[in-house]
């Protein structure tokens, strides 16, 4: 089992998450817009359709982990996995899709904590970044608003959807994640359970810090194609790899 120090404290891996709540929107975005974004990673856009990407919005309250409790935003992208670049086509990216073979781009991710943005950055790469946070995840409407130095990121409300057959399924997904120059991938496993989602059921309002400047060229705010609520849901993470 391998180890890391972090501000004096050894973490041992895999990271596990015991305990943890979610809310999430899922928005089709121009590829050309997305690619341009990602381009840093050398990693591709996966296509649903045609021209099309995906483009998750997500907050997240980690109640009982490794890292300790705190909040985290994400925007994340469905990216092709790093083996298969240069090979794909529409076909391809929606079988992977279905298969599990697709990853995750963490391509930003502001949290409210000092240890886990140390722990962030330095185990696996993940763009963490200190931010504040106002953010409901018990009520019918859930509700998040991140902000950095007084500016708005993005405020995002979910209504919760009808019960997903058997409440949600194990899922492992490849995260990739880049800073200071190098893409990693890690092994991420999540165990959701009392999970509902719903076609639609999104508002977001994005204010003018940075990364919502990112998010209007992307063409956000728009309709929602998904969002889901995790009342339960558990993660570990392992050690992550150079790409």
């Amino acid at each position: 089992m391998s180890s890391h120090e972090v501000l004096g404290r050894r973490v041992d891996m895999p990271v596990e998450i015991r305990a943890a709540t979610a809310f999430m929107a899922m928005y089709s975005v121009p590829t050309a817009a997305a690619q341009a974004l990602i381009d840093y990673t050398g990693l591709e856009i996966l296509q649903f359709r045609p021209g099309r990407g995906l483009c998750g919005l997500v907050f997240v309250d980690y109640v009982d982990g490794d890292l300790g409790p705190y909040n985290e935003f994400g925007v994340t992208f469905m990216v092709r996995n790093h083996r298969g670049r240069g090979r794909s086509s529409v076909l391809g990216d929606l079988r992977a899709l279905a298969t599990g073979q697709a990853g995750a781009l963490i391509h930003q991710l502001p949290v409210d904590g000092e240890f886990t943005l140390a722990a962030g950055r330095g185990i696996w790469g993940f763009p963490k970044i200190l931010a504040d946070f106002e953010a409901d995840h018990t009520s019918d409407v859930r509700r998040g608003k991140v902000s950095q130095d007084g500016r708005l990121i993005a405020e995002l409300t979910v209504k919760q959807g009808i019960p997903t057959p058997g409440g949600g399924a194990n899922t492992s997904l490849e995260a990739y994640s880049h800073v200071d120059g190098v893409t990693r991938h890690t092994a991420w496993d999540m165990n959701p359970s009392g999970v509902r989602s719903r076609l639609g059921g999104a508002e977001l309002r994005l204010g003018n810090h940075p990364i919502a400047t990112e998010l209007r060229s992307l063409g956000l705010p728009r309709r929602a194609l998904m969002t889901t609520t995790i009342p339960d849901l558990q993660m570990t993470f392992g050690d992550a790899a150079k790409v």
